[in-house]
């Protein structure tokens, strides 16, 4: 019997090259940014995607505070999360956080995009988010991405 002269090939650890990139925050929709984030975070993007393997690249956020939301979402849209004690409920909307944490809502929403596994969280460090246009890795050569 004729056998396939090709196997598929899977990404290992050992195989797979992770780049730096960039990219400006300045003007872009908050969802439609950070899902083409979480794509280039997982490794979607390269023809080498494994998806039990992290294959994506490091991204750098720059200018998290000049995020855009569409509609009303910049004050109708609630953060929820929960102390642990009774009656330990807070709440917080975009604008408060964008004042004190601006990176906190590219954060969030971009670690709801990725898988809730021990993958995710892997995958969810290779994300650096920072106000302002300045960074602390240079050394790495990152090249500037655009969405």
């Amino acid at each position: 019997m004729d056998t396939l002269s090709y196997k598929t090939q899977h990404a290992s650890n050992a195989t797979i090259q992770k780049n730096w990139v960039v990219v400006d925050a300045e003007n872009q929709v908050l969802g439609r940014l950070c899902s083409q984030i979480a794509k280039v975070l997982r490794g979607k993007n390269k023809p080498s995607f494994t998806p039990h393997v992290d294959c994506g690249d490091n991204v750098i956020v720059i200018n998290c505070e000049k995020i855009v939301l569409t509609g009303k979402k910049m004050d109708d849209k609630v953060y929820i999360r929960y102390t642990g004690h009774p009656g330990g409920q807070r709440f917080n909307t975009p604008r408060t956080y964008l004042a004190s944490q601006p990176h906190k809502v590219i954060e969030l929403a971009v670690k709801n995009m990725l898988p809730k596994s021990i993958l995710g969280r892997e995958i969810f460090r290779n994300l650096h988010v920072y106000a302002g246009a300045n960074h602390p890795h240079e050394a790495q050569n990152p090249k500037n991405i655009s969405f």
